[in-house]
Protein backbone atom coordinates (compact mmCIF):
# COMPACT_ATOMS: atom_id res chain seq x y z
CA UNK A 1 0.00 0.00 0.00
CA UNK A 2 2.97 2.14 0.55
CA UNK A 3 3.82 2.55 -3.11
CA UNK A 4 0.19 3.36 -3.93
CA UNK A 5 0.39 6.29 -1.13
CA UNK A 6 3.41 7.28 -2.97
CA UNK A 7 2.16 7.28 -6.78
CA UNK A 8 -1.02 9.24 -5.30
CA UNK A 9 1.12 11.86 -3.32
CA UNK A 10 3.56 12.10 -7.02
CA UNK A 11 -0.06 12.40 -8.98
CA UNK A 12 -1.32 15.43 -6.84
CA UNK A 13 1.69 16.98 -6.80
CA UNK A 14 1.83 16.61 -10.52
CA UNK A 15 -1.87 17.92 -10.78
CA UNK A 16 -1.45 20.62 -8.60
CA UNK A 17 1.89 22.17 -10.38
CA UNK A 18 0.23 21.48 -13.99
CA UNK A 19 -3.03 23.61 -12.18
CA UNK A 20 -1.69 26.29 -11.01
CA UNK A 21 0.37 27.39 -14.29
CA UNK A 22 -2.65 26.20 -16.79
CA UNK A 23 -4.64 29.49 -18.25
CA UNK A 24 -8.68 28.92 -17.26
CA UNK A 25 -8.61 28.81 -20.87
CA UNK A 26 -7.16 25.97 -21.47
CA UNK A 27 -8.95 24.38 -18.91
CA UNK A 28 -12.04 25.05 -19.93
CA UNK A 29 -11.36 24.04 -23.61
CA UNK A 30 -13.85 21.29 -25.29
CA UNK A 31 -12.80 19.66 -28.47
CA UNK A 32 -16.58 18.87 -29.02
CA UNK A 33 -20.03 19.22 -26.73
CA UNK A 34 -19.64 15.18 -25.82
CA UNK A 35 -15.89 15.26 -24.34
CA UNK A 36 -14.83 17.35 -21.01
CA UNK A 37 -12.64 19.79 -20.41
CA UNK A 38 -9.68 19.56 -18.23
CA UNK A 39 -11.69 21.25 -15.34
CA UNK A 40 -14.51 18.98 -16.20
CA UNK A 41 -12.06 16.10 -15.63
CA UNK A 42 -10.87 17.64 -12.27
CA UNK A 43 -14.61 17.71 -11.50
CA UNK A 44 -14.88 13.91 -12.27
CA UNK A 45 -11.96 13.22 -10.14
CA UNK A 46 -13.51 15.05 -7.06
CA UNK A 47 -16.79 12.56 -7.61
CA UNK A 48 -14.43 9.97 -7.96
CA UNK A 49 -12.70 10.69 -4.92
CA UNK A 50 -16.14 10.88 -2.99
CA UNK A 51 -17.61 8.13 -4.18
CA UNK A 52 -14.10 6.09 -2.88
CA UNK A 53 -14.13 7.28 0.43
CA UNK A 54 -17.20 6.31 0.89
CA UNK A 55 -16.40 2.75 -0.10
CA UNK A 56 -13.35 2.86 1.61
CA UNK A 57 -14.67 3.81 4.97
CA UNK A 58 -18.29 1.60 4.52
CA UNK A 59 -16.20 -1.59 3.68
CA UNK A 60 -14.63 -1.79 6.81
CA UNK A 61 -18.08 -1.34 8.53
CA UNK A 62 -20.45 -3.61 6.32
CA UNK A 63 -21.42 -7.06 6.32
CA UNK A 64 -18.77 -8.93 4.04
CA UNK A 65 -18.42 -8.69 0.73
CA UNK A 66 -19.64 -5.08 0.39
CA UNK A 67 -21.49 -4.34 -2.90
CA UNK A 68 -19.76 -1.45 -4.84
CA UNK A 69 -22.64 0.69 -6.61
CA UNK A 70 -21.50 1.85 -10.04
CA UNK A 71 -21.45 5.90 -9.85
CA UNK A 72 -23.10 8.05 -12.28
CA UNK A 73 -20.33 9.93 -13.61
CA UNK A 74 -21.56 11.90 -16.67
CA UNK A 75 -24.96 12.66 -15.15
CA UNK A 76 -22.51 14.02 -11.61
CA UNK A 77 -20.00 15.97 -13.74
CA UNK A 78 -23.57 17.76 -15.68
CA UNK A 79 -25.05 18.26 -12.43
CA UNK A 80 -22.19 19.62 -10.51
CA UNK A 81 -21.20 21.92 -13.25
CA UNK A 82 -17.55 21.82 -13.29
CA UNK A 83 -17.25 23.79 -16.22
CA UNK A 84 -18.07 26.78 -14.78
CA UNK A 85 -16.56 26.42 -11.24
CA UNK A 86 -13.69 27.86 -10.03
CA UNK A 87 -10.30 26.08 -10.83
CA UNK A 88 -8.72 27.58 -7.31
CA UNK A 89 -12.17 26.29 -5.53
CA UNK A 90 -11.79 22.35 -7.70
CA UNK A 91 -8.16 22.14 -6.68
CA UNK A 92 -8.47 23.00 -2.92
CA UNK A 93 -11.16 20.10 -2.92
CA UNK A 94 -9.55 17.31 -4.69
CA UNK A 95 -6.14 17.85 -2.60
CA UNK A 96 -7.86 18.00 0.42
CA UNK A 97 -10.27 14.91 -0.44
CA UNK A 98 -7.27 13.15 -1.70
CA UNK A 99 -4.80 13.82 1.47
CA UNK A 100 -7.93 12.06 3.53
CA UNK A 101 -7.67 9.53 1.36
CA UNK A 102 -4.23 8.77 1.29
CA UNK A 103 -4.71 9.10 5.58
CA UNK A 104 -7.22 6.21 4.85
CA UNK A 105 -4.80 4.10 3.11
CA UNK A 106 -2.07 4.48 5.63
CA UNK A 107 -4.65 3.17 8.23
CA UNK A 108 -4.86 -0.04 6.76
CA UNK A 109 -3.64 -3.57 7.43
CA UNK A 110 -3.29 -6.89 6.06
CA UNK A 111 -6.54 -7.94 7.47
CA UNK A 112 -8.83 -4.73 6.62
CA UNK A 113 -6.67 -4.99 3.06
CA UNK A 114 -8.54 -8.26 2.49
CA UNK A 115 -12.06 -7.37 3.40
CA UNK A 116 -14.39 -8.78 1.11
CA UNK A 117 -15.85 -6.83 -1.54
CA UNK A 118 -18.68 -7.19 -4.47
CA UNK A 119 -17.79 -5.11 -7.75
CA UNK A 120 -20.73 -3.95 -9.63
CA UNK A 121 -21.98 -7.64 -10.07
CA UNK A 122 -23.04 -11.13 -7.55
CA UNK A 123 -20.04 -13.26 -7.76
CA UNK A 124 -17.56 -10.72 -9.17
CA UNK A 125 -15.45 -10.73 -5.43
CA UNK A 126 -12.39 -8.64 -5.02
CA UNK A 127 -10.72 -6.90 -1.86
CA UNK A 128 -10.41 -3.47 -0.42
CA UNK A 129 -7.08 -3.56 -1.34
CA UNK A 130 -7.66 -3.82 -5.10
CA UNK A 131 -10.21 -1.01 -4.82
CA UNK A 132 -7.25 1.57 -3.23
CA UNK A 133 -4.89 0.97 -6.15
CA UNK A 134 -7.66 0.56 -8.56
CA UNK A 135 -8.42 4.31 -7.36
CA UNK A 136 -5.12 5.05 -7.86
CA UNK A 137 -5.25 3.74 -10.97
CA UNK A 138 -7.93 5.58 -12.26
CA UNK A 139 -6.65 8.56 -10.71
CA UNK A 140 -3.56 8.50 -13.08
CA UNK A 141 -5.43 7.46 -16.14
CA UNK A 142 -7.15 11.27 -15.71
CA UNK A 143 -4.21 12.93 -14.70
CA UNK A 144 -2.38 11.98 -17.83
CA UNK A 145 -5.40 13.98 -19.93
CA UNK A 146 -5.36 17.01 -17.86
CA UNK A 147 -1.68 17.02 -18.11
CA UNK A 148 -1.31 16.28 -21.59
CA UNK A 149 -0.85 19.36 -24.06
CA UNK A 150 -3.66 21.02 -26.12
CA UNK A 151 -3.53 20.46 -30.06
CA UNK A 152 -3.01 23.19 -32.03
Amino acid sequence: MIETIHKLEGLLTMTKEYITTASDEELSLKSNAETWSKKEIIGHLIDSGINNIQRFTAVQIANEPYRIKPMKQVELVKVNDYQHAEIEELLTFLIALNRRIKKLMMLQNDQTLSTKIELYTAGNLSDLRYLMEDYVVHFEQHVNQIIKPLRA
